[in-house]
């Protein structure tokens, strides 16, 4: 992509393409077959940027998406012609989109293409882009796919609207989201963002928040975790459902709310495809609401600064909600300055004040742009105040935007510094259900960057990880999966041996889901390579049975982990008997 852009539905796509696709009466997302409530393009500087960075790095020089565009047209035009002619359809039988299924308009947007929307209404996280594989730098300065960033990503855009969803009462209605959110429900249920991560395979973390949005995290792809040559667990964003909200797990997928089979879904849309439809332009209407809603939120950020305590509580409320119900309105309450006093009031001795705050960043954390806004404000130390002070609700909230933010590198890297790690760890350990899986999901995507990994260790997390390996805690891929990236140093492997970590390793090997085998046995094989006193634990705790069974029916990451395992055993054996 040279000039990413956003549209209504929260996808990013070449300005070229998608204003070629407009041109053409297409007033449809191409990714999530949703209508869009209007046909502005927003610059995604996010995506921009990263392109560049990595162009640049690797001396690449972007094309010209002009070359491309004439032969896509010509493809198009016939496949209008040929479909047009042969498959005449009226607007009626249009294929249901997950939005067009759901029962109130109010949740008509709450599935995107990545998932769930933190807030009821919200788009799915811009960060679902249809770019390719753009790769950016990891914390190790190794190649990530900037299409893959999961955890951070993915599940932080579907969690966090996921959670906002979760929090006005409306039940959450998510695609398959990353297993990391759900272990083995839907995936990492944070609907409050999206962002790249470190040692699973497939769709394990993600990513995403708390908060109104609920769970944020995850968009419209599924956050998938590869492993890296060093064995750690990277997120990647799979087309899915973030940056991530609302019940933070989705309870069920959209292919079973249609009744249709997929045959005919795949030949439906293939037959739709370049049929332009009539729809009336809602351009006028939009932008007398935009206008609206601007004038709404300057009233409620002079209301911020108020001394009143009942004001400030009120106008956060109404932020909060603003914040939840689509991507225009939280561009607009940034460019209106809210974030800043949103961020001073995270200080606020007034808890609901505190908690609308905390939310209303949360969900406004789901637009990429306001990520870095949010991180620019200094809100980390405050955002780690309200961890130490809030409600239970706010905890949660405040984990999830950590968690939002940290999709961003840098925001890695600040988090990690500013002495966040130390309060998570308590939350992982001490929190509600919900603050332990927004907990584990921040701290997932911060073990991506390498020097966070021994401040998570010392804080001492592996110990509530491995507590969290308990089935009936809920929590077994995600506890996996970070303790899979810990264990690529030596404390974390120390620690894991320590706190009996082995043993519940080898049964999730033997008894966990796909997921989490992968993610087990990529953690016994750091510990088996570096320790021949843990090498030789594993092989008491009966692990060679289950990894047989793995080395032949797992995942293609599953199989290679554990063909490499059984083949250490091997080689200590060998090496044993012929010292004897």
């Amino acid at each position: 992509m040279t000039d990413p852009v956003i549209v209504a539905s929260g996808q990013t796509y070449e300005r070229a393409f998608i204003k070629k696709w407009i041109g053409l009466g297409l007033i449809v997302c191409p990714k999530t077959r949703q209508t869009l409530a209007h046909t502005n393009l927003i610059p995604n500087y996010t995506v921009k940027a990263l392109i560049a960075n990595w162009c640049e790095s690797n001396n690449v020089k972007l094309p010209d998406p002009m070359k491309s565009m004439s032969p896509l047209l010509l493809h198009a035009e016939s496949g209008l012609s040929r479909d047009s002619s042969s498959v005449p359809r009226s607007r009626s039988s249009q294929p249901i989109s997950p939005e067009s299924r759901s029962t109130s308009q109010t949740d008509k947007n709450l599935v995107t293409s990545s998932g769930l929307n933190r807030e009821g209404t919200s788009p799915l996280h811009p960060r679902s882009t249809s770019m390719g594989s753009s790769p950016a730098i990891d914390g190790n300065g190794e190649y990530l796919d900037v299409a893959r960033i999961s955890l951070s990503s993915a599940e932080e855009g579907s969690n966090l609207e996921q959670r906002a969803s979760e929090s006005v009462g409306q039940p959450p209605l998510s695609p398959s989201i990353n297993e990391f959110h759900n272990n083995g429900q839907s995936s990492l249920n944070h609907a409050r963002s999206d962002s790249a991560s470190s040692t699973l395979s497939n769709s394990d973390f993600p990513q995403g928040p708390s908060g109104d949005a609920n769970e944020s995290l995850e968009a419209s792809t599924h956050l998938r975790a590869n492993s890296d040559v060093n064995g750690e667990v990277k997120s990647d964003s799979q087309p899915v459902a973030s940056s991530a909200i609302p019940q933070r797990e989705a309870e069920f997928s959209p292919r079973f709310m249609d009744p249709r089979s997929r045959s005919q879904r795949i030949w439906r849309r293939q037959s739709e495809r370049f049929i332009p439809r009539i729809i009336s332009s809602p351009g006028i209407e939009n932008k007398a609401d935009l206008s609206g809603t601007e004038t709404q939120v300057k009233k409620l950020v002079e209301d911020l600064k108020s001394t009143s305590v009942d004001t400030q509580r009120e106008a956060t409320a109404q932020l909060r909600l603003l914040a939840k119900h689509n991507m225009d309105n939280r561009i607009i309450i940034a460019n209106c300055g809210a974030i800043s006093m949103l961020v001073n009031l995270l200080r606020s001795p007034d808890a609901k004040t505190q908690e609308n705050a905390v939310t209303a960043l949360l969900n406004l954390s789901i637009n990429d742009n306001n990520k870095t806004a949010i991180a620019n404000a200094n809100a980390i130390e405050p955002l780690i105040h309200v961890l130490e002070t809030g409600t239970p609700e706010a905890k949660e909230n405040s984990a999830a935007t950590l968690f939002s933010l940290s999709v961003i590198e840098d925001n890695k890297v600040k988090i990690g510094r500013s002495g966040a790690i130390g309060p998570l760890v308590n939350l992982l350990g001490n929190g509600t259900p919900r603050g332990k899986k927004d907990a584990s999901t921040a701290l997932f995507n911060l073990s991506i960057f390498h020097e966070n990994k021994a401040r998570i260790v010392q804080a001492g997390a592996v110990r509530h990880l491995v507590e969290l390996m308990d089935p009936a805690a809920g929590m077994v891929d995600k506890a996996v999966a970070v303790l899979a990236n810990l264990a690529t140093i030596p404390e974390g492997r120390t620690s894991i041996g320590q706190e009996q970590g082995i043993p519940v390793l080898v049964e999730v090997v033997e008894l966990g889901s796909a997921r989490g085998k992968e993610n087990a046995a990529a953690a016994l094989l750091q510990l088996c390579t570096n320790s021949n006193r843990f090498c030789s634990l594993v092989l008491q705790e009966g692990a060679v049975p289950p990894l047989v069974a793995l080395s032949q029916s797992g995942t293609p990451r599953a199989r290679e982990k554990a063909q490499t395992l059984l083949s250490v055993f091997r080689n200590q054996r060998h090496g044993n008997s012929g010292r004897g």
